[in-house]
């Protein structure tokens, strides 16, 4: 597919996007739908960033989040027939799509235990400022990364996911295979557990 192979290399420019309104992505839409290849590229100028954002952010693996972009916009392209939105919500149409294909890789990256090495890897991402202010932060890390190696295997994921994959409730529970009410259970007994581990400097989310 010519225009995913000529713009993929762009996937990652740092130049914001022209903004688009939705009118002028659903004329896009429309001629793309009937063939026209060009202004599917176009689309997929306006809207590749926020999806890369989106995937990266869940997944926090540029790599992974580089597949799964491509992925978005390639199942895009092939169901475009498929886009029947009058007035057009693509983004939100194809947000879903990287939304279940980011779920499908969670699913089967986090049904297996979630190791205290990748919280150390998610919990130590982020600067901060000043040498004070840096070792609280590297101290209340090293708690939240301890108290975290303490919890269930499913306590884990559920807190590695929630977050600081910043995963919702639903999408969580997608990707562990459990209903949101059993996600919420876990949750409520994670964080209450973790309370009870962690100094009292820690702030803990309510």
């Amino acid at each position: 597919m010519p225009v995913m192979r000529v713009r993929a290399a762009r996937i990652h420019s740092d130049q914001a996007r022209p903004g688009s309104t939705a009118n002028d992505v659903s004329v896009l839409v429309a001629r793309a739908q009937a063939g026209d290849a060009e202004a599917f590229g176009e689309v997929y100028d306006c809207y590749v960033d926020q999806v890369f954002r989106f995937i990266y952010r869940r997944v926090l693996d540029r790599q992974v989040a580089e597949d799964l972009t491509s992925e978005t916009f390639l199942r895009a392209l092939r169901n475009l027939a498929a886009f029947r939105r009058p007035g057009g919500d693509f983004a939100g149409w194809i947000t879903t799509i990287a939304r279940n294909l980011t779920i499908n890789h969670l699913q089967s990256h986090q049904r297996r235990e979630c190791p205290v090495a990748e919280v150390h890897e998610l919990v130590s991402t982020g600067d901060v400022a000043g040498p004070e202010a840096a070792a609280v932060d590297r101290l209340t890390r090293e708690a939240l990364v301890a108290g975290i190696a303490k919890l269930s295997p499913v306590q884990r994921q559920c807190i590695t996911l929630r977050y600081l994959r910043e995963l919702s409730i639903e999408e969580t529970a997608q990707a562990l295979g459990k209903t949101p009410a059993a996600i919420k259970a876990v949750q409520h007994k994670a964080l209450r557990a973790l309370r009870g581990l962690l100094p009292a400097t820690v702030v803990m989310p309510a």
